[in-house]
């Protein structure tokens, strides 16, 4: 990292630069957001980003990889305070409500987000895969947690549920309570 920047500075930019990007990719998507517009919002000069981050791509990728990595460790907290299918549904519930503040966690069949993914390394590309990975295995590796179907099945009921947020719109009805509804009915039929 820079000399110019103390350790302080340097840990407030780089968080300050994760914000920005979290932030303008919910709004605006990836290809619209710039290095300069972030640079902008961080206080530092283009050059100043690429002591931080490698390239534009790399700071997406932190930026997804954390994100999910935060819900996964919350979801499990709360599987943790509740160890029955109670608890998975509450982790769903507040899953749910992360994927609808940051919408570039499901918008992953756009052309913006195949863009994204193209441009990353084969190592950026594999810690997002290993990302997945864990966030898949939450509700499968519990061990208070008993399934009643098969695990391939639960976890695309599971995915199928949080993918509903893509329709969150055109949905008659509060999408939230339509969410916290199906949860509380379908988890009596995933877990013992």
């Amino acid at each position: 990292m820079a000399r110019g920047f103390a350790e302080q500075e340097k840990e407030n930019i780089k968080r300050s630069l994760k914000e920005a990007c979290k932030q303008s990719w919910t709004q605006y998507g990836y290809k619209k957001t710039s290095v300069d517009e972030l640079c902008r919002r961080a206080g530092i000069s283009k050059g100043a980003f690429y002591l931080f981050f490698e390239s534009k791509e790399a700071l997406f990728c932190e930026v997804l990889c954390s994100v999910q990595e935060q819900i996964c460790n919350e979801a499990l907290r709360i599987m943790e305070r509740q160890r029955d299918k109670n608890g998975a549904a509450e982790a769903l519930k507040f899953i749910y409500r992360e994927y609808d503040e940051n919408n570039f966690l499901y918008d992953s069949d756009t052309v913006d987000f195949t863009i994204f993914m193209n441009k990353l390394s084969q190592e950026q590309a594999e810690r997002m895969k290993e990302s997945n990975h864990m966030a898949q295995q939450l509700f499968l590796r519990q061990p208070y947690l008993k399934l009643k179907v098969h695990g391939d099945m639960a976890l695309s009921v599971i995915y199928s549920l949080i993918m509903n947020i893509k329709h969150r719109d055109i949905l008659p009805h509060n999408h939230t309570e339509t969410f916290d509804f199906m949860v509380d009915h379908l988890i009596e039929t995933l877990y013992e």
